[in-house]
């Protein structure tokens, strides 16, 4: 595994960040120094999928990365008629997202696309995963987006949604975001690293709060969420897709 350093010398100008070949090749350590209970969100995308699969179903990972989602879906998925559907608009995420997947052999199929996560149609999802994605969208975009998801989900499928959170109340905020970079600097990050990333992210993330994120569930459809894991400002939710009702026969 590479080690991040990109922001660890001084820069002229921190430009804007973005997901290219340089992001691609440290990524995994990135994402692990940077995002408290990285692992245990991945694992329970896992043990979430094996809950709610359901047969000659698609399950999507939207912004993939490299993968890591997708690799926890396929673990559990048996259904040879099911396919995993992940999708990143970064060429270089999705290259290395290909060889890192072909480490794992399974019967189920796969199918990692080049594209927009916003002009990818939802179609007969039992799951959908959006790991620290929606963060990136711009604000105007995100509605649509889970309104979509909500369509394409068959009844009783699933949204996990794992986003970087802002707090309404200023000193709690605050406290959230001293508390992750304590974390930072335990896992090896300097001030000027972490100086340098918040201000490359600036423009570019721009995070919600939980009441925005669940109000946006009820608003696209969904009956049931809920908050299943949070650590500082990160979290992860799970939004539910009313099975239908099943009526005895008379």
């Amino acid at each position: 595994m590479q080690k991040d350093a990109i922001y660890a010398e001084p820069l002229a100008q921190v430009q804007d960040f973005c997901f290219d070949a340089t992001v691609a090749e440290v990524f995994p350590d990135m994402i692990q120094r940077s995002v408290p209970g990285y692992q245990t969100i991945v694992q329970t995308i896992g043990k979430l999928t094996a809950r709610y699969q359901q047969p000659n179903s698609n399950y999507y990972d939207l912004g993939c990365s490299l993968g890591a989602a997708s690799l926890a879906m396929r673990r559990q998925l048996v259904d040879e008629q099911s396919k995993i559907i992940a999708v990143d608009n970064s060429p270089a995420m999705v290259e290395r997202c290909k060889m890192h997947l072909q480490a794992f052999r399974s019967a189920v199929p796969l199918d990692v696309r080049l594209a927009d996560i916003r002009e990818v149609s939802i179609e007969n999802a039992a799951v959908v995963v959006s790991n620290f994605t929606l963060q990136f969208l711009p604000k105007q975009d995100r509605d649509a987006l889970v309104s979509k998801i909500y369509r394409g989900l068959k009844p009783g499928g699933i949204f996990i949604l794992s986003e970087k959170i802002v707090v309404d109340e200023p000193h709690t905020h605050e406290l959230l975001i001293d508390l992750h970079h304590d974390f930072k600097r335990a896992n090896g990050y300097s001030e000027l690293e972490i100086s340098q990333k918040r201000t490359a992210l600036e423009n570019v993330m721009r995070p919600d709060t939980i009441v925005e994120h669940r109000q946006r569930f009820a608003d696209a459809g969904f009956e049931l969420s809920t908050l299943w894991f949070q650590c500082f400002n990160f979290c992860s939710m799970v939004a539910i897709k009313q099975p239908e009702p099943v009526h005895a026969a008379i």
